[in-house]
């Protein structure tokens, strides 16, 4: 059942067995299976989960080429909901281990917004991750090719970047050092550091060795029309013509709902077990 503001009184006492924070396509498919072993299941989706801007799929099990993920996503829910499952629009801000169940404190709307308390025996974070882009003036820019030919998944859309002239964005040294296994793929790579962090000299020597160009200038735009990124202007005023590109910037965690939660961490990563529980 799709649960609105108006219906929230029918689920008010109820204690799901599971409750999954995130509807991309971790959380639908774990939805999916717990209705499916006849477990009662509440998604709780924000919207527009990182698979939402994928513009095409090119490396999905059935699905044809221009497939776009938030038509994956779209009939990945409408399958969970055909086998009764809860699903709520709604923004979960925190959860309380109440010993026997969690309590889930969601906020639903963006505008006059109402609160509500979920319990749930079990709890499942499939909340995802949001990829750091480059950081431009006009952030526009970046998402205007972002999904599109500008990338964030080496093992994803490398295959999309074989024998083209490269670009690969980085925040780190160690973030540049994904133009090696690139370079399976293409040969025709330039490293850009956007001005922000220093390089050492063993780093350039191995560029110099593949043949890589480093760019160390700060980036003023992406150039290119329709959504397909054709190179990048450098703060002065110099062109680097490109065909994709690759952006490795890390990510962020969405778990701040579960700070209040007595969990182990590992440089800000959830640790869990070899069945992907947590250590509480």
């Amino acid at each position: 059942m799709k649960l609105t503001r108006t219906s929230l009184s029918q689920r008010s006492d109820q204690i799901y067995d599971v409750l999954v924070v995130g509807g991309g396509a971790a959380g639908l498919s774990a939805g999916i299976y717990l209705q499916r072993y006849l477990l009662s299941t509440l998604i709780i989706d924000k919207g527009k989960a990182r698979s939402f801007w994928m513009q095409e799929l090119h490396n999905y099990l059935g699905l044809s080429s221009d497939t776009p993920g938030r038509e994956v996503l779209k009939q990945g829910k409408e399958h969970y909901l055909s086998l009764d499952g809860d699903y709520l629009n709604g923004y979960v801000e925190e959860v309380i281990d109440e010993g026997e169940t969690f309590a889930v404190k969601v906020r639903i709307g963006r505008t006059n917004p109402t609160y509500t308390v979920f319990h749930s025996r079990y709890l499942i974070a499939g909340s995802g991750i949001i990829d750091h882009l480059p950081k431009l003036v006009d952030m526009q820019n970046v998402f205007d090719y972002a999904g599109h030919n500008l990338h964030v998944c080496l093992i994803c859309d490398g295959y999309e970047m074989r024998d083209k002239r490269a670009g690969v964005f980085g925040s780190s040294e160690s973030s540049l050092g994904v133009a090696f296994p690139l370079g399976w793929f293409t040969p025709y790579i330039t490293l850009f550091t956007n001005s922000e962090f220093e390089v050492s000299p063993e780093f350039r020597d191995r560029l110099s060795t593949h043949g890589y160009q480093l760019i160390e200038q700060p980036i003023k735009q992406f150039l290119g029309e329709n959504h397909q990124m054709t190179g990048v202007e450098l703060a002065d005023g110099s062109v680097v013509e490109l065909d994709t590109g690759l952006v490795s910037m890390g990510s962020k965690y969405h778990t701040d709902y579960l700070k209040n939660i007595d969990l182990e961490y590992q440089g800000g990563n959830l640790v869990t077990d070899n069945m992907n529980r947590t250590s509480h």
